[in-house]
């Protein structure tokens, strides 16, 4: 008669990845640029941790999750100021030409 083995370790979530998500959800609301890098920067290494260590860790989810966040956040801010360059470019160049 065979005794069972134990179950391993059971797997964690990793803290980068939820550090990942709440920095992402920080970067559209109270720290937009900051939490945004925080949370593609932690995404990143997060993703690595858990490719690395698969039996030990879990969360792609999340690490993915906060790297949208972070990268769709910045992507915006940043065509949010072109627009405003542009506009105000025009207003400016439409002001000279009056002028």
């Amino acid at each position: 008669m065979s005794t069972p083995l134990p179950p391993g370790p059971a797997r964690q979530t990793s803290p980068l990845a939820i550090v990942s998500l709440v920095s992402g959800l920080l970067g559209w609301s109270l720290l937009p640029l900051i939490g945004s890098i925080v949370a593609i920067v932690t995404g990143h290494l997060a993703r690595g941790e858990i490719r690395r260590a698969p039996d030990r860790y879990e969360g792609d989810g999340l690490a993915i999750t906060g790297l949208v966040l972070g990268y769709v956040a910045i992507g915006l801010g940043l065509l949010a100021l072109v627009v405003i360059m542009v506009f105000f470019g025009g207003l400016f160049a439409l002001a000279a030409v009056n002028a």
